[in-house]
């Protein structure tokens, strides 16, 4: 018998319930103006309000003592021979390891010639520039020719 009822009880149980949800609220919603949600937005975090401005000649680290890098190992690139001489220069960042890092064609020779460059400067290492001591980045601009 239950089984041919279940859908009058599903229809008696369900408005039930949900009438009962809808008396258990905190009583009607207050409107908040707009005003009052523009505030809550656009408060200023209280942790801003911690830091004071520093002067830039502070901000920036001081290096008495400088050292720059030291090459270790830097063959020379294979260019195309041409008669009117290629150039080719490039840019690189030294790294802290003295590894070579983004090395970037300032001066084309044509993509064969930059391929070399870019293959041979990759492999490049260095004794990384230091600052009181502490190794740092630093970049280099080299410029090869095939004369």
């Amino acid at each position: 018998m239950l089984p041919r009822f279940w859908p009058v009880v599903v229809l008696l149980v369900v408005p039930t319930i949900c009438a009962g949800s809808r008396s258990n609220s905190a009583g009607p919603a207050r409107r908040i103006s707009l005003a009052e949600n523009e505030k809550k937005i656009w408060r200023i975090p209280a942790r801003d309000s911690q830091f004071d401005d520093v002067l830039h000649a502070d901000a920036r680290s001081r290096c008495e003592d400088t050292q720059p890098p030291e090459a270790l190992a830097t063959p020379n690139p294979l260019l195309p021979a041409a008669k009117d001489g290629t150039k080719v220069k490039v840019s690189f960042i030294i790294g802290i390891d003295g590894r070579v890092h983004s090395p970037l064609i300032l001066e084309s020779a044509g993509p064969r010639g930059d391929r070399n460059v870019l293959r041979t400067v990759r492999f490049w290492r260095y004794r990384p520039a230091t600052c009181n001591g502490v190794p740092t980045e630093t970049e280099g601009k080299i410029e090869f020719s095939s004369r």
